[in-house]
């Protein structure tokens, strides 16, 4: 899950530039306004030589990813493709001209609508109430930025004291979830929330009051289960 930076990015950048070692950037889940930026590198004054975007690259309603790269990257890929005489780094399915045109319309509609902005005016909310609940005695911890989150379920407030496999904790969860109507992400005892970047402030209360719910819904299933242990 997401998680803050424990150096600064100019310091982990120095290394790598010392090293000559290339930086690769993950955006497929963050870039295109998910953290409040149009790349979660801009919010860290990352620069990395290459970039994977894919999933909001068109807004998921057409299948499509790409990799973005430097200008040193690209002067490499077209001086290889000249040896070849012809760009050769492709394949017969790539750069299909219905998902480009999706992408293209998608990336129009993000800076129209001022995306990155409305994601600015509701995350904090919704970064505020949901790790409101971080005091419930199954969460570990609550972390993330702009509109993801992430929750890890642990026994006694511990990540040296997981739940029982068997116990589904996350599972449990995630079904509490869907009966009020909210589906997540879930992955073992951690759960991921990724709601949409143009919903509204009454929407996000939604989210935190169904997560509320859920959560308190699952904490006595575990009382139940720990009674049955004994």
């Amino acid at each position: 899950m997401l998680t803050m930076c424990y150096f600064p990015s100019y310091q982990i950048q120095a290394v790598l530039k010392k090293y000559d070692v290339l930086l690769i950037a993950d955006e497929v889940i963050t870039a295109f306004g998910r953290l409040g930026t149009m790349f979660g590198c801009d919010m860290y004054n990352i620069q990395p030589d290459l970039v994977s975007i894919a999933k909001a690259l068109s807004s998921a309603y057409m299948p499509i990813a790409a990799i973005l790269v430097s200008p040193e990257i690209a002067d490499v890929v077209h001086s290889q493709s000249s040896k070849l005489g012809s760009f050769a780094h492709g394949f017969t399915y790539s750069g299909h001209p219905v998902a480009c045109a999706v992408a293209i319309e998608a990336l129009k509609i993000y800076k129209e609508r001022n995306i990155t902005e409305h994601v600015n005016t509701i995350a904090p909310r919704f970064q505020e109430g949901i790790k409101a609940f971080s005091g419930s005695p199954i969460v570990g911890e609550i972390r993330g930025l702009g509109l993801i989150l992430g929750t890890e379920f642990v026994d006694n407030k511990s990540p040296n004291d997981p739940f029982p496999a068997e116990w589904g904790v996350g599972s449990i969860f995630g079904a509490e979830c869907e009966k009020r109507g909210m589906l997540i992400r879930v992955a073992g005892d951690n759960i991921m929330l990724s709601p949409p970047l143009i919903m509204t402030p009454d929407e996000v209360e939604e989210i935190v009051s169904k997560y509320g719910g859920a959560l308190k819904a699952t904490e006595e299933r575990i009382e139940e289960l720990k009674s049955a242990k004994k």
